[in-house]
């Protein structure tokens, strides 16, 4: 009877300990836990799957309160684990770095502007001094890209510039682009030997107008709305300056317009011509200038000639002395450097800026040689370029 009732308190324990622990001791806790590198994600937008999400690695950063310990688990049953995206990773390192690189551009830029209206306010006080002494523009055109090529071509053979890598497809486009520049150059050279340096400028900043009716009368292009109301100011400010200029002279006001009708040609060319070049803005126009002065030479022979450079040339030396030697070189260095500076800072801006700042460029020509010349001036006649200028902002804007 003993035994029998051993038997039995050894089932109902044996009973008894299953129901209390149902689960094989080696099925215990440890093994039912797993642990994933990746946290949970839920995402919060409505049409995202995880898979889309996922497509960039996750990195753990930290992981807080994780433990195989029951007790540990119990207190804190949530695993904090944090992760950030590959690509959003230091954000403020970023940021910091964009920020500084987009305060250099801007100073870069700036110091573009400032040396290219300090570089084309000179070129313009000689080129006026050289043609009031001495009026052969063709000549005075022809010394102005000869000394820029030369200078150029020094250049090139010291190694301070790398020379550019051309072909005759390069300088086939390039020809009608030199072509236009040729006949803009020595047509502004001719109008300022005639009238003032501040009315040449006037009338060229009528050019945008030049430039909306070639390409919707011969390009078939179409502009909105404000770009023709621009225009509007543009016209009737070069109109009003005209009418009111005490010293006006016909040939240099149509040379001022055909430099401007010139200089849209040859943007129109050098835009079709230099698609997908690969020739820095440098190097374009020192490329430019050679081609100009080979366009140009002949023709200037048979304008002017020598016979008459020399007789010019002996007579304002006479009048001004060596110094006359200096303004000739000084207008052909900085007419180079300008529109040097020009094409390399259209490698940094966009056709935007640039024309807001051949706008201000203008401002300061005319405001410095009437000061420089003691230009007189009407108030209806600096009223007509106020207006003028302004209506080329305004262009400048609408075609943003």
């Amino acid at each position: 009877m003993n035994n029998t009732m051993m038997s039995s308190l050894n089932q109902s324990k044996l009973a008894f300990t299953s129901l209390t622990n149902p689960i094989p001791r080696k099925h215990s806790s440890f093994s039912a836990l797993k642990f994933s590198p990746l946290p949970i994600i839920q995402n919060s937008q409505k049409g995202l799957s995880f898979d889309k999400i996922s497509q960039k690695p996750l990195h753990i950063s930290s992981i807080e309160s994780f433990s195989f310990s029951r007790k540990t688990q119990q207190e804190k049953p949530v695993t904090v684990c944090n992760a950030y995206e590959a690509d959003r990773s230091r954000p403020l390192d970023i940021n910091i770095e964009l920020s500084d690189e987009h305060a250099a551009q801007k100073i870069k830029i700036g110091l573009y502007f400032a040396t290219w209206w300090a570089l084309n306010v000179v070129f313009n006080i000689y080129n006026k001094k050289v043609l009031n002494a001495f009026p052969y523009p063709w000549l005075t055109s022809t010394l102005s890209l000869a000394c820029g090529s030369l200078m150029m071509l020094i250049s090139w053979a010291t190694r301070i510039a790398d020379a550019p890598k051309t072909d005759f497809e390069f300088w086939k486009t390039l020809f009608p682009v030199a072509v236009a520049h040729t006949i803009g150059h020595v047509a502004a050279t001719v109008s300022m030997s005639k009238v003032a340096v501040s009315f040449t400028h006037i009338i060229k900043s009528g050019e945008p107008a030049f430039s909306v009716l070639v390409s919707k009368f011969l390009l078939g292009e179409s502009f909105p709305l404000p770009v023709y109301l621009s225009l509007l100011p543009i016209i009737g400010g070069c109109a009003l300056s005209a009418a009111t200029e005490l010293n006006f002279n016909m040939t240099g006001f149509m040379g001022a317009m055909i430099s401007n009708l010139a200089f849209v040609f040859r943007n129109i060319f050098s835009k079709k011509g230099m698609s997908g070049k690969s020739v820095s803005g440098m190097n374009y126009y020192a490329c430019l200038s050679m081609l100009s002065l080979l366009i140009l030479t002949p023709f200037a022979i048979a304008v002017e000639g020598p016979q008459m450079w020399a007789a010019g040339w002996q007579n304002a030396l006479a009048q001004i002395g060596p110094n006359f030697v200096w303004w000739v070189a000084a207008q052909s260095i900085f007419y180079h450097l300008y529109n040097q500076v020009s094409y390399m800072s259209l490698d940094q801006i966009s056709p935007l800026t640039f024309s807001i700042g051949n706008t201000m460029k203008r401002i300061s020509v005319i405001v410095s040689s009437i000061i420089i010349f003691h230009t007189p001036v009407q108030p209806v006649n600096a009223l007509g370029a106020a207006i003028a200028i302004l209506g080329t902002f305004l262009y400048s804007q609408a075609k943003q």
